[in-house]
């Protein structure tokens, strides 16, 4: 018997069908632009991420923003939702595997203020409120002139990018990390569901204390932690607050400005104005 033969008949495509593809190919190719970025330095410097992170080098890159960010600023839907600054942020960050939520605040608010600058230069124009006449008035800020507040040298991270802080009465050590985007945002939804609840006193320093603290006198168990935050002493909880707000790093916002002929130190108000400021519109 001889071999049945195969029908070889190659189906071609239609013209349209070859023109869609070839302007599909050229839309996919005219939509990849190469935009600017900027590597920006981090008030950690980097050194509490772990070894594996990109961020551990202390700095982030990010690419100047442009109408499609505004796109986002102006989302009426991610602004309801209040995570409008976070989609800005993921969509202006190319360091490759990071996201806004993998960064420590102090670390998010230098990465935001680089961002508007590069954006729309470091003038920032602001109203004021004076503290003691009330009145109004506005204010133009260099934001090029906000220092870091960097850890202090005598604060010092184990491989597990966590500080030793010993309690003045309880009197043994426990372990503590600086809380990330991610960690803030699990906090809120925490806090949140506390609420649907109906009760009277929402446990929002125990819920902070309990994702802030990795071991209590070498027990490192979810169980131990609750039970140490539930029954940490009023002296103890202040000091430990206290010495993670010395010890966290972040950008100073603080600036002196002349308010009707008095000196005064306001902290520049970042609203809505401060990524989509009006004038420039």
């Amino acid at each position: 018997m001889g071999e049945e033969k195969k029908d070889t008949k190659v189906t071609e495509e239609k013209p349209e069908v070859k023109e869609e593809k070839k302007v599909e190919e050229k839309v996919e190719e005219k939509t990849e632009y190469k935009f600017p970025t900027e590597v920006i330095d981090l008030p950690s410097e980097g050194k509490i991420y772990s070894k594996d992170s990109p961020l551990n080098k202390g700095q982030i890159e990010i690419r100047y923003m442009t109408a499609r960010e505004e796109d986002i600023l102006t989302s009426a839907n991610l602004i309801k939702k209040g995570v409008v600054l976070q989609h800005l942020l993921d969509s202006l960050i190319v360091t490759p595997g990071i996201t806004s939520a993998d960064l420590i605040l102090g670390d998010k608010n230098a990465v935001m203020v680089a961002a508007r600058i590069l954006a729309y230069g470091p003038d920032y124009k602001a109203t004021i409120t004076h503290p003691d006449t009330y009145e109004e008035s506005e204010q133009v800020f260099d934001l090029t002139k906000c220092p870091f507040k960097k850890i202090p040298e005598d604060v010092l991270f184990d491989e597990n990018n966590e500080i030793t802080i010993e309690l003045p009465v309880a009197k043994f050590p426990i372990k503590c990390k600086i809380l990330t985007a991610r960690d803030e945002e699990n906090i809120t939804k925490e806090v949140n569901s506390y609420k649907k609840t109906g009760i009277s006193v929402l446990p929002e320093v125990t819920t902070r204390l309990r994702h802030s603290i990795m071991e209590v006198n070498g027990k490192r168990d979810q169980n131990s932690i609750d039970s140490f935050v539930q029954n940490l002493l009023s002296r103890d909880s202040l000091f430990l607050r206290q010495e993670m707000n010395r010890i966290a790093p972040n950008i100073d916002l603080v600036q002196e400005i002349d308010l009707e002929g008095d000196m005064i130190k306001v902290e520049i108000p970042l609203t809505m104005d401060f990524f989509w400021p009006q004038s420039i519109w």
